[in-house]
């Protein structure tokens, strides 16, 4: 199998790519405060290692190349707690939009964003809608909690704390096992207090107040429940769970574009 890691191909091999069908997956994350244990990459070591790990189990079954992670994201809600970069939302979309005309401009006719940060959502639903509006082009997109969450529940991540949350079980969970030397573990919270919401596990469904949009002092729930083989668990279940959506995604794709081009 080719590399499928869209930066260590040159102009002529992507633009081979291009006509050739292949979807380019775009993974979405941020650079932001994940309370005092985890680092401030958090968001960006998870997402870029599951988009990384579905492609590899999708292998020839569909046909993908893996963006670089876009690493900030729109996290104005975090910055009152220091140690974050953010755009604003306005510019975020924009930026979005204008990934999708370069990679059309460059004859990819297939974008796929996964996003692995909740404060993106918005926007990315919305530049999936108006590329593919503005575009002759295939466009989706999801999070991967709501991609993988009843594989999630059937794993018991729901179990110790809200899921994805904010620097709680979680994510210090993935963390430890994707990075465990990055985890402050003399700084891992124990008996704080859990976010609640209503529109737990609701996807597209939002309820907030400005200082507490994302946890009690920027944390969702205590993280000293979490283990890395809750996380290796986490990181397998979602990855398989993207690596479906992704052919899914990619199989609808061609279906439906061969149907379109006999009409």
């Amino acid at each position: 199998m080719e590399d499928f890691r869209f930066g260590v191909h040159t102009r002529d091999r992507l633009k081979a790519f291009a006509q050739d069908g292949y979807a380019v997956v775009v993974p979405l994350a941020a650079t932001e405060q994940h309370g005092p244990h985890l680092p401030v990459r958090t968001d960006t070591l998870i997402c870029e290692r599951i988009c990384a790990e579905a492609i590899r189990i999708v292998g020839n079954r569909a046909k993908l190349l893996l963006a670089p992670v876009i690493g900030i994201g729109c996290s104005e809600h975090h910055l009152e707690f220091g140690g974050t970069i953010s755009f604003s939302a306005a510019v975020y979309l924009q930026m979005l939009l204008d990934i999708g005309r370069s990679l059309h401009e460059s004859g990819f006719q297939r974008i796929i964003f996964l996003n692995g940060h909740g404060g993106n959502e918005w926007q990315m639903q919305q530049a999936t809608a108006d590329i593919a509006l503005q575009y002759p082009v295939w466009t989706a997109a999801a999070s991967y909690w709501n991609i993988a969450r009843q594989a999630l529940l059937r794993a018991g991540a729901e179990e110790c704390g809200p899921v994805p949350g904010h620097a709680g079980v979680f994510e210090t969970s993935m963390i430890m096992a994707i990075a465990p030397d990055e985890v402050k573990e003399e700084k891992r919270i124990a008996g704080h207090k859990t976010l609640t919401s209503p529109s737990q596990g609701m996807a597209n469904v939002s309820i907030g107040r400005r200082g507490l949009l994302t946890g009690y002092d920027g944390v969702t729930d205590a993280s000293i429940m979490a283990a890395r083989e809750s996380g290796e668990q986490y990181v397998r279940v979602i990855s398989e769970a993207v690596a479906q959506w992704l052919i899914a995604m990619a199989t609808h794709m061609d279906s439906k574009e061969e149907s379109f081009n006999d009409e």
